[in-house]
Parts: C-alpha cells; sequence; structure tokens
C-alpha cells in the first residue's frame, strides 16, 4: 500500500503495519513488505545474539551497511532502554543516498516500538547530514556516526573493531558493488575476530564473495518467510550451533566466475 512519494522514493505500509520506503533508483524496498520492523528484529539483533550482548556487555560497536530508513538504530535504542545496566554504544552506519527529513518524519515506527519517543532522536538526525562522518550523541554513552557518502570512501579516523556487522545493502542484483569479495575485505579491517556479520542475503554469489574475503559462513532461518539468511565471523567458533557451509568450494566458484 503505497501512502506518499517523492521523487527518489515511495513511502509504503507493510505487513506488519510499520513503513517501508520503496527506492526508484533501485527498483527495491528498503526492507521485506511483509513487515520491517519484523524483519529488522530478526535479521538484526536475533539471530545474531545481539538482545543478549546488549545486557551482557559494557561496550558494543556496530557497523553498518546501509543506514536506509534508520530503522536499525531505532530499535537499538528502544532495546537498550529496557536493559538496566546497559553498555556504551558506537554506532557507524554508511549512507550513499541518504533521505531527507520530511520522509523521515512520515515514518510510523515510533508506533512499532516500546518506547515512541526515541524516534524523536532519529528524525533529528536526517536534516544536518553533510558529506562525510556525522557524529550524534544520541544517549548518555551512546554516540552514532554516520557517513554520509558510498562505501568505498569510508575511511573513519578511529580504529574502528566492530563487534556486530548489519550487511542491509540493497541486494546484489542490483548493487553489486557492495557484495564483492573486495567488500567483505575491506569489513574485515574494521572488525574483530569475534565480530559477526548478519545479512538478509543468501544469495550464493554474495556468500562466495565472503568466503573469498576469508569469513567463515553460516546459515539460519530467514525473516518472515524467507528461506534462510546468512551469517559470518572470521571466528568460526562463533557460528557454533548454526548450520555451517563449505567456504572453500564458494570461494573457488566465487575466483572462477561460476555464478
Amino acid at each position: 500500500m503505497t501512502t506518499n512519494s517523492s521523487k527518489d522514493s515511495e513511502l509504503q505500509i507493510t505487513k506488519d503495519g510499520s513503513h517501508t520506503l520503496y527506492s526508484n533508483r533501485f527498483e527495491q524496498h528498503y526492507h521485506n513488505p511483509n513487515g520491517a520492523v519484523a524483519e529488522s528484529k530478526h535479521n538484526f539483533f536475533e539471530a545474531n545474539g545481539l538482545y543478549d550482548a546488549l545486557k551482557q556487555k559494557k561496550e558494543i560497536t556496530i557497523l553498518e551497511v546501509g543506514f536506509g530508513t534508520g530503522l536499525n538504530l531505532l530499535l537499538l535504542l528502544d532495546a537498550l532502554a529496557d536493559v538496566k545496566s546497559r553498555p556504551a554504544i558506537n554506532y557507524y552506519s554508511i549512507e550513499a543516498y541518504p533521505i531527507d527529513a520530511c520522509t523521515a518524519e512520515s515514518f510510523n515506527f515510533h508506533e512499532h516500538v516500546n518506547h515512541p519517543k526515541l524516534a524523536e532522536k532519529l528524525s533529528h538526525i536526517f536534516g544536518p547530514l553533510h558529506k562525510g562522518i556525522n557524529s550524534f550523541e544520541l544517549l548518555a554513552g551512546f554516540d552514532a556516526h554516520i557517513f554520509n557518502g558510498f562505501f568505498r570512501d569510508f575511511s573513519p579516523d578511529e580504529n574502528l573493531q566492530a563487534d556486530f556487522i548489519f550487511h542491509d545493502a540493497f541486494s546484489p542484483d542490483v548493487n553489486s558493488e557492495l557484495w564483492t569479495a573486495d567488500t567483505f575485505e575491506k569489513l574485515k579491517s574494521f572488525s574483530d575476530t569475534d565480530c559477526i556479520l548478519t545479512t538478509y542475503s543468501a544469495a550464493s554469489k554474495a556468500k562466495g564473495a565472503m568466503a573469498a574475503a576469508g569469513w567463515h559462513l553460516a546459515k539460519t532461518r530467514g525473516a518472515l518467510g524467507k528461506r534462510e539468511m546468512t551469517l559470518a565471523s572470521l571466528n568460526p567458533d562463533k557460528l557454533a550451533g548454526f548450520e555451517r557451509v563449505n567456504e572453500e568450494r564458494l570461494a573457488r566458484r566465487y575466483e572462477e566466475g561460476d555464478f
């Protein structure tokens, strides 16, 4: 159901009642049409164990490829509000085509979180975004750094060592630059050894690119009827309990162009 539109995107309602955008540039939805909030919670908070980590760790660094609507950031703020002794958060996100503040203010995400007022923090981010890094202190101990630009140009001054990576770019079919071995090699340089990378994609070519870059891989149930999604780590022990895949075979096929 379309509720609003602009030149670059159209605001739509997904089946769980939460908003998403349809990108006219990439001809894809920003989220699963079956449920934007439900998909984000499953892919980036449940499957990778982040909800548990928020209750156990003293500090967490997250790197997101594809800030999009900012929904993942809002869900993180909302989850932290229910944690008694919350960890310090360093949140980095990359977005080449930020949406405008007017569109962001149209989202109904506040209706789908436990702490609706936190959505105001999200809407304040989109207006002042300039090229390069934009830093915000959203809560005490919660620093967000939004990079307005292409991933290939992302080079933070800090020694970024992510504990979790949200790989939430548009699909390999329409945004292939963010699904190459070079991209996943660069992500390695921003990752802690125990980092867990999650993505909605289960495409063989995407998994092959990860494997060729040296990531260990596993698969698990996808969100909202999607059969599979992918988890990756530099430490294979972090994938215990998940169904592993044959990284050597995938890497070889990727390098031979067999996709």
